[in-house]
């Protein structure tokens, strides 16, 4: 793994330098507040950069709309600091008020041991991030795992049963949006609910590509943060949303929070009109991921007749 960020302009590292001391600070003062002996012991054991930026493949064009984002990889010592809630809201929330931090910042966050698992059993994404990824911060004697390759056909038959697990489900949230977004035209109070069902298409969309070609998906339900992480993988996602007016990021911006909003804030209003749109992209997303899914399996199982 490499150690050095040299190859980024000096204002990103500026901007990693200031997001690290931020996550250090504040994971330092919510340990401070915990009762618990072995959360009050926990530690950062390592902070990597992986995604674009680490990769030397970043975009920055925000006057177009898009706009690389920094993606944190956090190790913590202890299964209950990886609690976004608990102990990474007031730093993620610092990070994105902080004006001298000029861009997204994701941040996933996982155990040494949930990490080495996965690089035992040769798990694409983590085996990326290892290969590409670059080590922000290291404390020494915490080592992570060699990875362990997965045999062709392993891999095949494991994306194939994420990719027809998640499609399915996909394809069930968007019938399920699409009945809710008919009944709206008589009573506008399903409006609330076909958001939702789109949200949930969107994610396990995300979800199906994520899994079945790195074989990891995060904890998350932010659409904003798996959009990011997959678009990072795979350029030909970006074609799947509209974003280059203020309208566009708008109606994105509603989706990432009908998962919350839409269902518990009676302040939460959608229009027909912005389902439409987003529907629109949404059926654009599955045709897509559908594409490059069958193809990575085609190429796994090609490979699998091989060995």
């Amino acid at each position: 793994m490499k150690i050095e960020i040299d190859h980024l302009p000096a204002k990103r590292q500026g901007e990693l330098e200031r997001i690290k001391t931020v996550l250090m600070e504040e994971f330092a003062r919510s340990i401070e507040r915990a009762t618990q002996p072995g959360k009050r012991n926990g530690k950062i054991l390592k902070i990597i950069l992986f995604g674009s930026y680490a990769r030397d493949d970043w975009v920055d064009e925000p006057d177009n709309g898009y706009q690389s984002d920094f993606d944190l990889l956090i190790i913590v010592s202890h299964e209950d600091l990886t609690d976004i809630a608990d102990y990474w809201y007031i730093a993620e929330d610092k990070i994105l008020r902080d004006r001298s931090i000029g861009r997204t910042v994701n941040i996933i966050v996982h155990t040494l041991a949930e990490v080495n698992r996965a690089l035992t059993r040769g798990e694409y994404f983590w085996v990326d991030i290892i290969r590409d990824g670059i080590l922000l911060y290291d404390l020494p004697n915490h080592a992570l795992a060699t990875p362990k390759p997965l045999t062709a056909a392993d891999a095949y038959e494991m994306a194939k049963e994420y990719f027809d697990e998640g499609y399915a489900e996909a394809g069930r949230r968007l019938e399920a949006f699409a009945f809710e977004f008919d009944k709206a035209k008589g009573d506008k109070g399903w409006l609330k609910g076909a958001a939702f069902a789109l949200h949930q298409a969107v994610e396990r969309l995300y979800g199906c590509y994520l899994l079945t070609t790195t074989f990891y998906f995060p904890r998350s339900h932010n659409i904003k943060f798996l959009r990011s992480l997959a678009e990072g993988q795979e350029s030909r996602l970006i074609q799947a949303w509209l974003r280059n007016t203020k309208i566009d990021r708008r109606r994105f911006e509603l989706l990432k929070r009908a998962y919350v909003e839409a269902r518990y804030s009676p302040n939460y209003e959608i229009s027909a009109d912005d389902l439409e749109a987003l529907a629109a992209s949404a059926c654009n997303l599955r045709d897509i991921v559908q594409t490059i899914c069958m193809d990575r399996i085609e190429q796994l199982r090609v490979e699998s007749k091989k060995s």
